[in-house]
């Protein structure tokens, strides 16, 4: 696995978290943040199910301009890798 690091929050200081990463491979985002209270899970799982193997995290505001990047940094990789015939592969604007 080839993990591409984006930034952290620039408040963090020594401590690191949060951060995010993309996925070179799979370009997914990976994402390290504070894990959420309690209130703020059982309010979550009331729109999705949440599985043993997940969690739910927190990121300030101030990640919100990483994230972005990290987004786009992810997409426009995806729009430009080439197809196994050698052309780029384009999706148009909005198609997931």
């Amino acid at each position: 696995m080839r993990l591409r690091f984006v930034g952290k929050d620039p408040e963090s200081g020594d401590h690191g978290c949060p951060a995010v990463w993309v996925d070179e491979h799979t370009k997914e985002l990976v994402i390290q943040g504070v894990t959420a209270d309690s209130d703020t899970t059982a309010r979550t799982v009331q729109d999705s199910p949440l599985p043993g193997h997940e969690s739910v995290v927190r990121l300030p505001q101030r990640m919100i301009p990483l994230l972005r990047e990290a987004l786009d940094g992810a997409e426009l990789e995806q729009l430009h890798r080439p197809d196994p015939v050698g052309r780029a592969v384009r999706r148009p604007s909005g198609d997931a």
